[in-house]
């Protein structure tokens, strides 16, 4: 994996992300880091197929990395979500848990994937629109860096940062807002 420096950066930049991810939904450590480990396997996996070896050729890593590491964390947390019971005469029986209907399940998952899909495009245009924004956005909102930090690395006080971020939300709110409202309702 070393000959891929792409890789190794993603996986430096972006590891404590699929971590968080991985943890908030299945709530144990040790499943969480096996989950992160998986994930980074499959982007290893693609890139490799693809014969990508920079990290501009995946513009939208952070929210791939985010959506497949908290697919493969709540997939985990179903299948082990099953109770085995022993009744009354010593016999041993696996217990479903109660789920969704098929139908919402399904409207769930989609509902997921096209929110994953519209978050991909606000980011491209956003990248477009302003460099700046896109990294300060990136910065606080997904990589969890504090905001005085976030305000030093960008050069810029935290008043300028605090007004930049307001600027690129309503940004997005303007551009974005009806598709996002839309989504929301389902």
């Amino acid at each position: 994996m070393t000959e891929n420096i792409g890789f190794d950066k993603i996986y430096k930049d972006y590891k404590n992300l699929v971590l968080k991810a991985a943890h908030t939904y299945t709530g144990d450590l040790d499943t969480a880091e096996d989950i992160m480990q998986d994930t980074f396997l499959a982007l290893y996996r693609d890139m490799s197929a693809k014969g990508v070896k920079d990290i501009a050729e995946y513009p939208n890593i952070k929210s791939w990395l985010y959506t497949t590491a908290k697919h493969r964390a709540i997939n985990h947390r179903k299948k082990t979500s099953r109770v085995v019971s022993v009744d009354a005469g010593g016999s041993e029986g696996i217990e479903e848990p109660a789920t969704e209907s098929l139908e919402s399940e399904y409207l769930s998952e989609m509902t997921e994937k096209m929110r994953g899909e519209l978050h991909e495009r606000i980011f491209a245009a956003l990248m477009k629109k302003n460099e700046r924004w896109h990294e300060a956005i990136m910065m606080i909102c997904y990589m969890d860096i504090p905001v005085a930090e976030t305000a030093s690395r960008l050069h810029m006080t935290e008043n300028a940062l605090y007004v930049m971020m307001h600027r690129a939300r309503n940004w997005i709110q303007n551009q974005f807002g009806v598709e996002y409202d839309e989504l929301s309702r389902f």
